[in-house]
């Protein structure tokens, strides 16, 4: 039982650790007046491919393991790992709908409503790709796997710099001050321990959900990649540098992913 406890401090508390490389690279605000279309797409696509990879290696990849154990089936674990996948990707596109946000791109989504300020609705928007990262944080030390889930809190973590960056000089382009740039990046990344503390309570009390859960914040992240990071880094006219940073950012995680794990 000793095990638990230590599961869930270890999730909440990884996630908080990946969560300040949103503050880090926040700080960019105070050094940079603005990012270039090219270099905002490129960092951004960077990250895209951080995160997906660590969708497959740390999170796939180990969820298909614990549902072959659980089960002695490898079709059914795949087919428990699937339903996790969409069942992640769903939760994510449901709240998109339910939420107000915008996005610096492709504006505002969700239902429409007058009382929430600008800045309010980045937030959000913020708050929803953070979420899942430290979900995903959270559920990586599923089963005591302490090496799959400090690969996720430095991948996650090293993902969250060029994205804080990217957030706060955005708001900084948009006409807030550098202060208030800094502490809405910082800030919002703060909602990634919510994210770690709920994904290693659901492993840690229930065990048999573990493959459900790695996988449900799979799906989540992978909605975000392509419902909201793909678009946005392939309108201004720099697709091949998107495409191929993203590459560079998967290929990177995936060192990562060998040489902790």
């Amino acid at each position: 039982m000793s095990e638990v406890p230590n599961i869930i401090a270890l999730g909440f508390g990884a996630s908080l650790v990946a969560a300040l490389g949103t503050g880090f690279g926040s700080l960019g605000v105070f050094f940079i007046r603005r990012l270039s279309p090219r270099l905002e797409d490129g960092l951004l696509s960077l990250a895209a491919g951080i995160m997906l990879a660590a969708s497959v290696f740390s999170l796939l990849l180990p969820a298909i393991e614990f549902a072959e154990q659980q089960f002695r089936s490898r079709e059914i674990g795949a087919i428990i790992v699937a339903a996790g996948i969409l069942a992640g990707a769903a939760g994510l596109f449901l709240v998109h709908r339910s939420l107000p946000h915008e996005h610096f791109l492709i504006g505002r989504e969700g239902p429409v409503t007058e009382k929430l300020s600008r800045i309010w609705l980045f937030v959000i928007a913020i708050t929803l790709h953070n979420f899942p990262e430290g979900m995903a944080v959270g559920v990586g030390f599923a089963g005591g796997d302490i090496s799959n889930g400090v690969t996720l809190t430095a991948g996650i973590g090293l993902q969250n710099i060029p994205e804080g960056m990217a957030v706060a000089v955005s708001l900084l382009s948009v006409g807030y001050t550098r202060a208030t740039a800094f502490l809405v990046g910082a800030l919002t990344g703060l909602v990634e321990p919510v994210g770690g503390l709920m994904g290693s309570l659901a492993v840690s009390v229930a065990g048999p959900l573990v493959p459900f859960s790695l996988s449900f914040a799979a799906g989540a992240m992978l909605f975000i990649i392509s419902d909201e990071i793909i678009p946005e880094t392939h309108r201004g006219g720099f697709e091949n540098l998107a495409t191929f940073s993203l590459l560079i950012g998967f290929c990177g995680m995936m060192l990562l992913d060998t040489l902790l794990g």
